[in-house]
């Protein structure tokens, strides 16, 4: 096969797969975002992605989150307590809707909305850099012809063409990303309940209140003392022969100073 229309069918299958029909409208980015208060997080995450999916988008990405805000816990019997905690729950949802209906859809969202305490949306106009790119591509397109009539396999012809094209598909692909951003609108939702108190009985941690009672107590602590008495006296019994010689010394300086006095 001669190697100069190689190239050429390559460029030719390059072209009809990327290229799209010659779209001069507009190419405007939409992008917008919420804040709102529910009544409850998870099930507006439910309806929000049941909207989402009834108006043609897709849930690109969704988390939710609980962070307490205070905890207490109180005695409620010996061997259990009462845990009360204050926590705050919020969902953040980010999503594609047809960019024709992101109105509509921000309508129904804020319509789900306890309380919006932030709305905005942000246009922006792709169509200087789509034709740009479109211009780019075109000019691949002749250097790629140019580069083919004088196609030789021993001189740069090979790396500045695969050079060339990979630089046209690249091409090709931002302007596919801006169709796609231009189709379809991202939205990003933040929402949040009340404070909830949630209550759950729990098992005691404190050790103390696990130790017997104070009469029980005194009787054990007692028997303690005598046990350590009876010790005593055993510690006592072994030193019996230095007891002694404290004994004679004692009495023995004692006779020597009545002795010297008299």
């Amino acid at each position: 096969m001669d190697y100069a229309s190689s190239e050429t069918n390559a460029v030719e299958i390059v072209d009809s797969a990327g290229s799209s029909s010659t779209d001069t409208t507009a190419k405007i980015i939409k992008t917008a975002d919420m804040r709102f208060r529910v009544k409850d997080v998870q099930k507006t995450k439910e309806q929000l992605s049941a909207t989402i999916k009834a108006q043609g988008g897709t849930v690109a990405e969704f988390s939710i989150q609980s962070s307490i805000q205070e905890s207490d816990k109180v005695k409620y019997s010996t061997d259990s307590l009462k845990e009360i905690t204050s926590y705050r729950k919020e969902g953040v949802l980010i999503a594609k809707i047809p960019s024709e209906k992101l109105d509509d859809f921000t309508n129904t969202v804020a319509k789900m909305a306890v309380f919006v305490d932030h709305q905005a949306m942000k246009m922006d106009d792709q169509s200087i850099a789509y034709l740009a790119n479109k211009l780019k591509v075109q000019n691949r397109v002749d250097a790629m012809n140019t580069i083919n009539k004088t196609a030789t396999r021993k001189g740069n012809n090979v790396e500045t063409s695969l050079y060339i094209k990979d630089d046209y598909v690249d091409k090709k692909i931002e302007n596919m990303n801006i169709d796609n951003r231009v189709k379809f609108s991202t939205i990003t939702l933040n929402f949040y309940q009340d404070n909830t108190v949630n209550t759950l009985i729990v098992g005691n941690d404190n050790l103390y209140d696990y130790r017997p009672g104070f009469f029980q107590r005194l009787g054990l602590n007692i028997i303690d003392g005598w046990v350590y008495f009876k010790e005593f006296l055993l510690g006592l019994s072994r030193l019996w022969a230095i007891i002694v010689v404290g004994f004679a010394v004692f009495f023995g300086v004692r006779y020597m100073i009545r002795k010297r006095k008299s």
